[in-house]
């Protein structure tokens, strides 16, 4: 029989026996005990499950029989079950030795304990026997108890004295690693950029018939004309503006001459362009710039009213606007005015008021030295392009001065990337993680290099 196959032999004898006695550490008839140490010792195993176990037994002395063999078995507890046994501790008394040795030589006997059997003399005195072991969980299984049942029976197979409780082994928890984004300070190179903007809009007003006078009685054309001072005003009214082109053309009806309406249109345009010069006092050289013209609206916009009402005559409509696309908007008025519906149209779908619409661009003053930055910073901001506000930012001395200048570039400049990022990287620095991940709109844990 080899050593294998007896391990597991002695399992469900020494488990009853283990069963029976519970954790009694004392040998029958005395109140000597075998220790452990480390006591309550608790092991966690690498991702395989495997773990080392060092311990030291101690014996008292007169422990093991002098007649006697003691065998230590560490074995894995699963409840009342033992699963799995590693290498013993074998003890044996000189009589047994002896005994041992006479039969393995007269008798041809092979003892299974021959290559770790120890002769122990004196038995009086205590034993002390470290143990280490490498050992491994059954699959499976996230915890277990390792114990060592002692036995001394001679063979190790008939009598259980000792249950030992050796150490409580288990798996290593998961580690959720949660995923983290790295922010890294970013500082762009200051580069000087034109500062170019266009724009357009658009006034509807009214007007006395066939005249091209501006009322402010009309219609809405006091809200439409401060309308458009509003969006005019960043261009016409700043010091540190460059007008480059404006343009203003009127929409001529589709109703009537072409030649004549679009004559009108022109006047009309005219008319706007002469109260914006009064209206912003605009001097020779601008107003030197700004261009009338005119072209006709068409029937678009008068199926486009039609279609939207749910009126059926817009078939008749589209179809005349489609036949003749390319005759013009004289040719298109002739056969729409000879539809049965006519009167319809003209009273409820032909427009009241004309539109205007404004086209121009402009340059502001480009701020190049760090000065310069700084003090138009602390006047205008709106002036500043994204370039030139980095640049404040990065001459800001303080964390909280950077930061403001950051949360001033988004309001300007809310897609700027380089200001989203470092406002994060200050957000994370200073503990407030959550504000940095709502600002970046993600939900990873933000860590940052400096």
């Amino acid at each position: 029989m080899n050593i294998g196959k007896r391990y597991i032999l002695i399992l469900p004898v020494l488990a009853a026996l283990g069963a029976l006695e519970g954790c009694a550490t004392a040998r029958p008839g005395t109140d000597k005990t075998v220790l452990v140490s480390p006591d309550s010792l608790t092991l966690t195993t690498d991702m395989e499950g495997r773990a080392d176990v060092e311990v030291v037994f101690q014996l008292p002395g007169h422990y093991l029989s002098k007649r006697g063999r003691l065998v230590i078995t560490p074995q894995w507890m699963r409840g009342q079950e033992a699963t799995c046994e590693y290498v013993p501790i074998v003890l044996d008394s000189p009589i047994y030795t002896k005994k041992m040795e006479r039969r393995e030589k007269l008798d041809k006997y092979t003892d299974p304990y021959a290559g770790i059997r120890e002769r122990i003399d004196p038995i009086a005195s205590p034993i002390k026997r470290p143990y280490r072991q490498s050992v491994e969980l059954p699959n499976g299984v996230d915890e277990a108890h390792l114990v060592a049942v002692v036995s001394s029976d001679g063979c190790g197979e008939c009598t259980g004295i000792d249950t030992i409780d050796m150490a409580v082994v288990r798996r290593p928890k998961p580690v959720v690693i949660e995923p983290t984004i790295e922010l890294v300070w970013m500082e762009p190179e200051f580069v000087i950029r034109p500062k170019v903007i266009a724009g357009k809009g658009v006034a509807h007003l009214q007007f006395v018939i066939n005249k091209s006078e501006i009322e402010y009685s009309l219609g809405n054309n006091r809200e439409e004309l401060e309308g458009m001072t509003r969006t005019l005003a960043p261009l016409l009214g700043d010091t540190l503006a460059t007008v480059t082109s404006f343009t203003i053309t009127g929409m001529a009806s589709a109703d009537g001459s072409l030649a004549f309406n679009t004559a009108l249109a022109r006047d009309r345009a005219n008319a706007a362009k002469e109260w914006l010069v009064e209206r912003f006092h605009i001097g020779e050289t601008v107003r030197g710039l700004i261009r009338v013209d005119s072209r006709p609206e068409g029937w678009e916009p008068v199926l486009a009213a039609m279609t939207s009402a749910g009126n059926p005559d817009s078939i008749a409509v589209r179809k005349i606007l489609d036949t003749y696309a390319d005759a013009g908007d004289d040719a298109q008025e002739r056969h729409i005015r000879r539809l049965p519906c006519w009167n319809t149209i003209r009273k409820n779908y032909l427009q009241k008021d004309r539109k205007v619409e404004y086209a121009y661009s402009y340059t502001l003053r480009s701020f190049t030295t760090d000065e310069e930055l700084l003090d138009m910073y602390r006047k205008r901001p709106d002036a500043f392009n994204e370039e030139e506000l980095l640049r404040v930012a990065a001459l800001a001395g303080s964390p909280a001065e950077k930061r403001e200048v950051y949360q001033t570039i988004l309001r300007y400049f809310p897609h700027s990337r380089v200001a989203r990022n470092n406002l994060a990287f200050l957000y994370v620095r200073e503990g407030k993680e959550h504000e940095a991940r709502e600002l970046l709109g993600v939900s990873e844990k933000l860590i940052i290099k400096e």
